[in-house]
């Protein structure tokens, strides 16, 4: 019962990681529409807001 209970923590370990990296992968790639602010060592940058 203990190893039955193992692999379905190991399994749904491997659910969430797969999850998560699909769900940052979706994020590189779609950057959000709309005004972006940066703070950088060369003080703000503002880019967007128009079409």
């Amino acid at each position: 019962m203990a190893r039955t209970n193992a692999l379905y923590l190991v399994i749904g370990a491997l659910v969430v990681a797969v999850a998560v990296l699909s769900y940052q992968l979706y994020r590189d790639r779609h950057p959000p529409e709309g005004m972006s602010i940066s703070f950088g060592p060369n003080g703000v940058s503002i880019q967007g807001g128009g079409k």
